[in-house]
């Protein structure tokens, strides 16, 4: 695979044929479970496509001229011209595998697919999610020399790899990127003995037999499954949030801020994600205009202060966004005020969105345990689900209080019940 820059755009992509180009950047978490995923569609599809990177950061102009405004972002050409639809943010395979066979015959998509072997692993626990539950399991599984597998459609952190900085964790007497302290996590889970497949798409999941299929290829049998798949960053939808997701909208500020040097920014929310993300998106932004439902702030206290003492943020109390459009490379936010029923627009350089999160219990298929009033999976106090053999920790699960301590100590329970039945 060859990395290029803006001078190397015309002979490599418009005169290249075939081509798909990502264009990536540097401490970005979802760019870094697409390389995987990227580099083994280039094994696949290598003769009849050319996989092409670009890095962001170094070739902003051009980013720009393409309508590239998030990382990872993923472009596809043919003779010269872009073709099909751009993706971007949390990329599957599955999405790329659709759009490179767009651009093959027949005939060659059923060449290529002939090259793929169907496998099957068993284990005593397979782990779904490597957020800081997940991983905090697999440390003592792995621990306890249980055969355990982490499986994780990005890479090993989960929410927690793409914040910031989580100032309230034990241990650390200063604040940690997100970033690191999944690093840290995973790779004591690591040292411990046990597998990750990460960065994979997650195909299906049966709980009542126990098996996950990954990538289409390969079913992973185990005796029991801790589910871990956290959460999801919510959306509004709202007119022309899916249009621009990737494109003036993003929801990773740890990803994205980066590039609003001296711009201004209009952020959606207004609880601990909020607030603790206008912040950081300071250090870059210009002017931060904050919209919020409520006449006053969710986050906690303290979070609140250092907001307020941060004179490149206002907040527009009782306030909801209403449409979105862009025009003239300009993110404009229809709100509309609460109190007042007026609508007026917010130009900025691009919108971030922070609203809350929804349970991750889609990819789980169709036995799913008993879920609460909000769709939360219920456990027990050993964090066992209605289905036999099946457990369920972290953000997942209905609980009052959803922090990393508590996810961790979650995983701690799970994996110590299930050491002592195995």
């Amino acid at each position: 695979m060859k990395e290029i820059n803006a001078a190397d755009f015309q002979q490599e992509v418009l005169n290249g044929g075939k081509v798909v180009l990502d264009f990536y950047s540097t401490e970005c978490p979802p760019c870094e479970a697409l390389a995987p995923k990227f580099e083994a569609m280039a094994e696949l599809y290598g003769e009849k496509i050319k996989f092409l990177k670009i890095f962001r950061q170094g070739n902003r102009e051009l980013a720009t001229e393409l309508g590239v405004s998030s990382s990872p972002t993923l472009l596809f050409f043919e003779n010269g011209k872009q073709i099909l639809d751009t993706i971007s943010g949390g990329i599957k395979k599955s999405e790329i595998v659709e759009r490179l066979d767009k651009m093959l015959s027949p005939n060659e998509v059923t060449a290529i697919k002939a090259n793929q072997k169907k496998t099957v692993s068993e284990y005593d626990v397979a782990i779904l999610g490597g957020g800081p539950a997940g991983l905090t399991a697999g440390i003592y599984l792995g621990q306890a020399k249980i055969k355990t597998v982490l499986i994780d459609p990005a890479l090993p952190g989960g929410y927690m790899g793409i914040t910031h900085q989580v100032s309230n964790y034990p241990g650390f007497e200063q604040p940690q990127p997100g970033f690191m302290l999944a690093h840290y996590m995973s790779e004591q889970a690591k040292h411990t003995g046990i597998d990750f497949k990460v960065a994979v798409d997650i195909t299906s999941v049966d709980l009542e037999k126990k098996e996950i299929v990954i990538d289409e290829l390969e079913t992973i049998k185990a005796r029991k499954i801790i589910i871990a798949t956290g959460t999801s960053p919510n959306t509004m939808n709202a007119p022309g949030e899916k249009e621009f997701k990737g494109k003036g909208i993003s929801y990773c500020a740890t990803c994205d801020a980066k590039y609003f040097v001296d711009k201004d920014v209009t952020v959606i929310g207004g609880g601990n994600s909020a607030v603790e993300e206008a912040q950081f998106i300071t250090k870059f932004a210009r002017k931060v205009t904050m919209v919020h439902q409520f006449d006053k702030l969710t986050a906690n206290q303290t979070a609140i202060e250092h907001l307020q003492s941060n004179e490149k943020i206002s907040v527009l109390y009782e306030h909801e966004p209403r449409k979105f459009e862009k025009r003239d490379g300009k993110m404009i936010t229809t709100v509309e005020n609460l109190k007042t029923k007026e609508m007026y627009e917010l130009e900025a350089d691009g919108v971030f969105v922070f609203v809350g999160f929804k349970p991750n219990v889609s990819v789980l298929g169709n036995s799913l345990p008993e879920l609460d009033n909000w769709g939360y999976i219920k456990t027990n106090e050993d964090r066992q689900t209605s289905l036999p053999d099946i457990y369920a920790v972290g953000d997942i699960i209905g609980k009052k209080y959803r922090q990393i301590t508590t996810a961790v100590a979650d995983g701690t329970i799970a994996a110590m019940t299930i050491s002592k039945e195995l």
